[in-house]
């Protein structure tokens, strides 16, 4: 029987979540075979705000208000108001597909096929920075087209024809940049200055403690950075901000060690002798790294690190926070993780407790379908996505005010 997902009236944030789960599913390497993606995206929204793993570019929060204001102008129907946001985003593909930069294009490979469109990956983000003011998901904002034309022409106005109340009839932002008269059908990623200074005004005024903000405002452009805690600006960071990237990096580190372990197990299981010497090679790097730290990991505030992880609002199941708990616990005094007879059984129980019978460690056919990897990559809170959206935005404030 095939799966079918069904939504129901969710939030607009938890159909974001799976989705992204959805289009993830794929790629080995950053899958949350453990179950802590709850803990990781409570970091990820600290210190990122309005990101998403499978984002690209900065300029999508323009271009996706850019096609709907352009339709809302046009007053085009509940009925027909999705396709004509498809097919304008259609064009936006091939159109920054031809330009000079088209590295970060949704889409580009599948062109008119396209399941998930750009609009619906940075719908929530969009909420997030201020730029979109309807409340409503994707479709109910469709579906409720109609009302709002209604709702905007019935608005009473002043003698000089001004909006009384101009929120009730804007779904977008006021302040938004004014789009370029020949799109969709060109497009670029590069941002003006105007441009940037509008998303540097958007962050500071709904983030204006985040990592994001600092980095945006004040942060310079940097290369080879794997994750936001080796920033050569940590130092400059606030309080609060290193806070939360010294739990976030103590986590990192610590579970990295319980996920290559996990593909450990799952390469003996499978009887495969490169990849089971890979991951004890790995797991030894992890000591010696985990080693490198042993003083700040002894000294783990945990209890203040759970107090984050809840104040984001993220529920986190009483199994997760056990589990790792109980591995933190295990992995700190072990000298060898790969063959700790502790570590191992509760490794295998956690993978039964999310899984049941297609846990790979207990189902042969399950264990068929692993690729070799899966969810080795250490957190690194969206990192590799923000760094690109803030650096999107840093080019453009940049640039000479003559060029705004």
């Amino acid at each position: 029987m095939a799966t079918v997902f069904k939504w129901l009236d969710y939030s607009d944030h938890e159909r974001r979540k799976a989705l992204e789960v959805i289009d993830l599913f794929q790629e080995q390497d950053t899958r949350d075979e453990l179950g802590i993606g709850a803990i990781r995206d409570a970091f990820a929204d600290l210190l990122f705000p309005g990101t998403s793993t499978i984002q690209t570019r900065a300029k999508y929060f323009l271009f996706i208000p850019w096609i709907y204001l352009d339709l809302e102008r046009r007053a085009i129907p509940s009925a027909t108001i999705s396709g004509q946001a498809r097919a304008n985003e259609i064009k936006l593909i091939d159109a920054l597909a031809e330009s000079g930069d088209a590295d970060g294009t949704i889409g580009i490979e599948a062109r008119a096929s396209l399941k998930r469109l750009a609009s619906n990956i940075y719908w929530q983000g969009l909420a997030d920075w201020g730029i979109r003011l309807c409340p409503d998901s994707q479709d109910q904002y469709h579906r409720h087209i109609d009302a709002f034309y209604l709702r905007r022409g019935s608005q009473l106005k002043t003698d000089d024809g001004e909006l009384i109340d101009a929120r009730l009839a804007r779904n977008w932002h006021a302040g938004l940049p004014a789009q370029p008269s020949d799109f969709p059908k060109k497009a670029s990623f590069q941002l003006s200055r105007r441009e940037a200074e509008y998303f540097l005004d958007r962050i500071l005024s709904r983030a204006p403690q985040t990592l994001l903000a600092f980095l945006v405002d004040r942060g310079r452009l940097v290369s080879g950075v794997d994750f936001p805690w080796q920033h050569p600006q940590f130092a400059g960071f606030s309080a609060q901000v290193r806070l939360q990237l010294n739990h976030g990096r103590l986590f990192s580190q610590i579970i990295h060690g319980a996920s290559l372990l996990y593909n450990l197990m799952l390469s003996e299981a499978a009887t495969l002798e490169d990849r089971i010497g890979e991951y004890r090679e790995r797991l030894l790097e992890w000591a010696r790294a985990r080693g490198e730290q042993a003083d700040k990991l002894a000294h783990w505030d945990r209890q203040q690190f759970w107090a984050i992880v809840a104040g984001i609002g993220r529920p986190v199941s009483t199994g997760t926070r056990r589990f790792v708990d109980s591995w933190i616990d295990l992995a700190l005094p072990s000298q060898s993780i790969a063959d700790d007879q502790r570590a191992r059984p509760l490794i295998e129980a956690r993978e039964r407790a999310l899984k049941g019978s297609q846990a790979r460690l207990a189902n042969p056919r399950a264990l068929e379908r692993w690729n070799g990897a899966a969810g080795t990559a250490q957190l690194n809170y969206r990192w590799t996505v923000s760094h690109r959206i803030i650096s999107d935005i840093q080019r453009g404030l940049a640039r000479e005010a003559a060029d705004a």
